[in-house]
């Protein structure tokens, strides 16, 4: 990650939530997720939760969820979302993935979008060391028979599934630790060429703010790659 974006989970959190609200405007994440686990009436930790996107999601069926993320500004947006939401069946904290503040055996199901690679990227001499405390942590956390369940990105600006070099380890790493896979489109739909080029450009770089200004994107191709397993 470069350090432009680790900038923006610290101090743009209102910015940050502009671009992803448009992400997935066909609906195919809470699908994909029916299609894995039936989340209803369960006890839900969504980890490196951001402004709160799978929180919300699933915080409407969840007999409760509690929100993790290293970054506090990320967490003020996410708590804003959650307190307008009316639901009182939540927790929002920060911490880290490795470290959670949680009573043993204690959820269901753990969620995490775009965040576990982080582990490797932020620590490339021992990344994998890394995603091995991290899973460690999730089997403390977790019932018997519980779910793990991430995404994480395929490319954005590609009509098909990329392995992203700086990923590519996570890719492996969970190929090697008993992860299912399967892909899906999460395209963003600006409402505008302005704003898409804006919006992207903002988080993604002037690249990407070139490209989809080259292409007129104001659909935004996105793939994302979903994994999970019990433990």
């Amino acid at each position: 990650m470069s350090e432009q974006q680790r900038k923006i989970y610290q101090s743009e959190g209102d910015r940050y939530e502009a671009l992803i609200s448009r992400e997935d405007y066909q609906g195919n994440i809470p699908r994909v997720i029916d299609e894995i686990i039936n989340v209803d009436g369960l006890d839900i930790l969504d980890l490196g939760a951001g402004t709160g996107r799978l929180t919300l999601l699933l915080a409407t069926r969840a007999k409760s969820i509690r929100a993790f993320d290293i970054s506090a500004e990320m967490l003020r947006v996410c708590r804003e979302r959650l307190i307008a939401s009316g639901l009182s069946n939540w927790q929002v904290d920060v911490a880290d993935h490795r470290q959670l503040p949680v009573e043993d055996h204690s959820a269901d199901l753990v969620t995490s979008g775009w965040s576990v690679s982080y582990l490797v990227v932020w620590n490339q001499v021992d990344g994998q060391a890394e995603l091995d405390k991290w899973l460690t942590e999730m089997k403390r956390v977790l019932r018997k028979d519980g779910t793990i369940l991430l995404l994480e990105s395929l490319g954005t600006g590609n009509e098909e599934p990329v392995r992203l070099g700086h990923v590519e380890s996570t890719y492996q790493w969970l190929d090697a630790n008993g992860f299912q896979h399967k892909w899906i489109r999460t395209d963003y739909k600006f409402d505008s060429l302005e704003e898409a080029i804006e919006l992207s450009g903002f988080f993604f770089g002037e690249e990407l703010g070139a490209k989809v200004e080259r292409n007129q994107w104001v659909i935004l191709p996105e793939c994302t790659g979903v994994w999970w397993r019990t433990v």
